[in-house]
C-alpha cells in the first residue's frame, strides 16, 4: 500500500513539472498553430538565470526569482520578434518554423553550456532538508511547493484564459485568427503575448525544477519532449487538455516502473507519444474539426 501511495505521490510531482511545461507549450500553439520546440530551452535558460543571480551574484532569492521571471518574460517576446514574426511575414510553412524552433532549440542550449559550463550546477537555497512521511510514503515540503504553486497557478490560468480581456482574445485568435481581426483583434500583438505568458510560465517551472534537480545545459530537451507528450496525450490545442495529460504521463511513468525496470521511464512516455500520435492525434480532450475544410 505505501508502494502505492508512493508511486502516487511521485506521479502527482512529475505530472506537475511536466504540467508546467506543457502549459507554456499549449498556450502558444494554441494562439500561433505551430510547435514551438525551443519552448523546453526557455524552462533551462530560467533555471540558469536564478542560479546565476543566486548562487552567484548572491542577490536575494525572491528577487532572483521576480529577475528570473522577467527575463523568461524579454527572451520569449525576442524569440518571437526576432526569429518567427519575420518568418510568418514571409509566409514560411509550418515545418519552417518547426526546424526554426528546433534550431533556437539548440543554439540556446549550446548557449547556456557556453556561458555556465557543461558541468552540473545545483542552487542551493534549501538545502537537504528531512522528508514527511504520509502513511509510509515520502515527500519533501519542496515537492509540495511544487504541487501547490502548479495547482494555483493553473487555477489562475484558467480564471485569466476566461474572465481577462486579454485571455478572451487570445482565446478568439486561436479558434478564428481570421474572424478574430475583423473583429478588430491584432494578431501580431495577441501572439506576442501568448509567448509572453508561455515563457512566463516556463521560467516558473525553470525555478521549481532548479530547486529539486541538479542543472545541465541540455535537460531542456527532454523537458520540452514531456512537455510535448502530455499535451499531445491531453490534446495539444487545449491547455486544460495538456495539463491532464501531463498528469496522466506523470502517473503512467511512475505506475510503469512498478512493474519494470526504472531506466523505462522515459520509454513509457515515448510509446505513449508514439501511440497518441498514431491513433489519437487531436488527443483525449482535442476538439474535432467541424464544417468544411
Amino acid at each position: 500500500m505505501s508502494l502505492l501511495l508512493q508511486l502516487t505521490i511521485n506521479g502527482l510531482i512529475a505530472g506537475s513539472i511536466y504540467a508546467l511545461v506543457a502549459a507554456g507549450f499549449s498556450l502558444i500553439y494554441k494562439t500561433n498553430k505551430f510547435m514551438h520546440f525551443a519552448h523546453g530551452a526557455i524552462v533551462v535558460v530560467s533555471a540558469y538565470i536564478l542560479f546565476f543571480l543566486f548562487s552567484t551574484l548572491g542577490i536575494p532569492f525572491f528577487v532572483g526569482v521576480i529577475l528570473t521571471l522577467l527575463f523568461s518574460c524579454l527572451v520569449g517576446l525576442i524569440v518571437y520578434r526576432v526569429v518567427y514574426l519575420p518568418l510568418q511575414k514571409k509566409k514560411a510553412s509550418n515545418v519552417i518554423l518547426l526546424i526554426a524552433s528546433l534550431g533556437l532549440l539548440i543554439l540556446l542550449e549550446n548557449l547556456v553550456q557556453l556561458i555556465f559550463g557543461a558541468d552540473v550546477k545545483t542552487i542551493n537555497y534549501l538545502g537537504i532538508v528531512k522528508g514527511l512521511s504520509i502513511f509510509g510514503a515520502i515527500i519533501t515540503p519542496l515537492q509540495l511547493v511544487i504541487i501547490g504553486v502548479s495547482i494555483v497557478l493553473f487555477v489562475g490560468l484558467f480564471y485569466f484564459m476566461k474572465k481577462t480581456k486579454l485571455g478572451k482574445d487570445i482565446r478568439a485568435v486561436s479558434d478564428n485568427r481570421e474572424l478574430a481581426e475583423v473583429l478588430g483583434i491584432n494578431y501580431k500583438r495577441i501572439a506576442s503575448w501568448s509567448f509572453v505568458l508561455g515563457s512566463l510560465i516556463a521560467g516558473i517551472a525553470g525555478i521549481l525544477i532548479g530547486l529539486e534537480q541538479n542543472l545541465t545545459p541540455t535537460m531542456g530537451t527532454m523537458l520540452g519532449i514531456k512537455g510535448f507528450t502530455g499535451a499531445i496525450i491531453g490534446g495539444v490545442a487545449s491547455v486544460p487538455g495538456s495539463i491532464i495529460g501531463s498528469y496522466l504521463l506523470g502517473f503512467a511513468e511512475n505506475y510503469g516502473i512498478w512493474f519494470l525496470p526504472s531506466g523505462y521511464k522515459d520509454a513509457i512516455a515515448f510509446v505513449l507519444l508514439f501511440l497518441f500520435l498514431l491513433f489519437m492525434p487531436k488527443g483525449l480532450f482535442g476538439k474535432k474539426k467541424e464544417g468544411r475544410e
